[in-house]
């Protein structure tokens, strides 16, 4: 059944390459006995391993890749269309108009008469519209299942929009080292591990905060250096092998010396 509502006189690639998805979509549901066996659980895994190599590429600057793994969100996107279509629940017809509605809702110093000149002033006046819609909570729209890391960053976003938040990065700055001061004291004081345990979350949250106030996107932070860690580990597994030597007899020394050649390559 075609989809009306991308069909004028003149449609544009956009709407042509759509249309032709959303067939390709109806036939592989309705033939391939892969397709026709999977549901909104069975996708969940996939659809989050596609978004994390989404998010690699985005921070490889890939752009071929980045193209490539946002077609493959977008078909996860149209797969759960079609099951929602399935279940009489929604289409994405629906979806795609819920979107625009929630965003024009969301946007009224572009579609109503709000005044918003700032980045600042137009998370502000989303979190007050996000209550009217029936938040109860500031911090409601956070994710239980998010990673940590990210979700301490979006946590304090939140907070920041509604005034709850430090006033110049030097008290951050002071929050931080009065943290690691008290888990230096916990751990000198061979405290029982869920006190030290507490105090180390106290001071991660902290730094992530500074981060926020320094510009940094922390989890874009650690991932670069994750990847610099491997790349340097992996300049000496290499090394170790030319000399046919295990790592395990390297010593620290030699992998130390290695690790530094290692750094000056980049």
């Amino acid at each position: 059944m075609p989809y009306l509502w991308l069909m004028h006189t003149t449609p544009n690639p956009a709407q042509v390459a759509f249309q032709r998805l959303l067939t390709i979509m109806d036939e592989l549901r309705e033939q391939c006995p892969w397709d026709k066996k999977q549901t909104f659980e069975s996708l969940r895994h996939l659809t989050i391993e596609e978004t994390y190599e989404l998010a690699d590429a985005i921070l490889d600057r890939d752009l071929p890749n980045i193209e490539k793994e946002l077609g493959d969100v977008l078909l996860h996107i149209v797969f759960y269309a079609r099951l929602g279509k399935e279940e009489g629940a929604f289409t994405v017809d629906s979806m795609i108009n819920r979107l625009c509605e929630k965003l024009i809702f969301r946007h009224p110093h572009i579609y109503g008469n709000v005044k918003a000149e700032t980045e600042e002033q137009v998370k502000e006046n989303w979190e007050k519209l996000k209550l009217k819609e029936g938040n109860r909570s500031v911090l409601a729209g956070v994710p239980a299942s998010l990673p940590a890391l990210v979700k301490a960053s979006r946590i304090q976003d939140k907070a920041k929009a509604v005034g709850f938040d430090w006033e110049n990065r030097e008290q951050v700055f002071e929050k931080v080292q009065e943290e690691l001061q008290e888990l230096r004291h916990e751990v000198e004081q061979g405290s029982e591990q869920s006190k030290i345990e507490s105090e180390m979350g106290d001071l991660l949250f902290s730094m992530i905060n500074y981060a926020r106030f320094l510009g940094v996107n922390p989890e874009d932070a650690l991932e670069r250096t994750n990847k610099k860690f491997i790349r340097r580990f992996t300049y000496i597994e290499e090394r170790a092998r030319q000399e046919g030597r295990a790592l395990e007899v390297l010593g620290l020394a030699q992998m130390d010396a290695w690790w530094n050649e290692a750094k000056e390559q980049g």
